[in-house]
């Protein structure tokens, strides 16, 4: 029999310093325990994720000392031009199914795992979850925190229809030019339109988008989300200009906008 793949989520306190929240504040007691069962691991990083595996041991003692947990890392040209369109007959997918080995040739359940919050929403993984589908595997998500749909439920934007981009160009005149076409593409079909930034481009983000979009349209910024210095904030960005706001330079954020 071919073992399963658990999609293992992290906390979002990735590069946060301590004190951090415990782990069942964020995480369910279930998946924290099937996941300290699994001796194979995926990670987009293996320091992370054996930070990640002290705080189960914590709370749900592992099936082995760390030492002998196995840890493999995703190759490094997937997180550099993304892995979600890979074909089935690229060569790097080939690679994937071998490290698929321990449950396609001995049975053993695996987990696949990156730095903060869903591995393949908005990180690396989709294609080991492919190669996973293409073996016959079964493939088991667990339930953990997304900064994404997080961010979409506290905007007071549209859920029922919305599209995350990814990153936005870092050129200012690209990334203008990027922000008014999701405007108009929000302001036409009412489709939330969301996006994420790194920690040192947060603020410079946030005044791009105040300078260049309409004061009636709404745009939503959150950070820090389960953490205790979250912040969420949802206004049209006309009343956003007269505050002012400023954005931490150490997390990451989440921008929405819609109508």
């Amino acid at each position: 029999m071919k073992g399963r793949l658990f999609l293992a989520p992290s906390p979002l306190d990735f590069g946060c310093a301590p004190p951090l929240p415990a782990l069942t504040d964020v995480l369910p007691l279930g998946a924290i325990e099937q996941m300290a069962h699994i001796r194979h691991w995926i990670c987009e990083n293996a320091k992370t994720t054996r930070a990640l595996l002290k705080r189960i041991d914590a709370v749900h003692s592992l099936c082995a000392p760390l030492q002998e947990l196995h840890l493999t890392e995703l190759p490094r040209v997937l997180h550099k031009k993304g892995d979600h369109a890979l074909s089935p007959h690229d060569p790097v997918m080939a690679e994937l199914r071998e490290l698929l080995a321990p449950a396609l040739v001995h049975g053993e359940d695996m987990a696949l795992n990156s730095e903060a919050g869903m591995p393949a929403i908005a990180d690396p993984g989709a294609s080991i979850v492919s190669a996973a589908h293409s073996a016959g595997m079964v493939v088991i998500p667990l339930t953990g925190p997304s900064s994404l749909l997080l961010t979409l439920a506290a905007s007071g934007l549209n859920g029922q229809n919305f599209a995350f981009v990814g990153y936005l160009p870092q050129d200012v005149a690209a990334k203008t030019r990027r922000l008014q076409e999701l405007e108009q593409l929000a302001l036409k079909t009412g489709q939330t339109q969301l996006w994420i930034e790194t920690p040192y481009r947060n603020q410079s983000m946030l005044q791009t988008a105040l300078q260049v979009l309409k004061p009636s349209t709404r745009l939503c910024v959150a950070h820090g989300l389960t953490l205790p210095q979250m912040h969420v904030m949802s206004a049209p960005v006309g009343e956003l200009r007269r505050q002012s706001p400023c954005l931490p330079d150490r997390i990451p954020a989440v921008f929405a906008l819609g109508r």
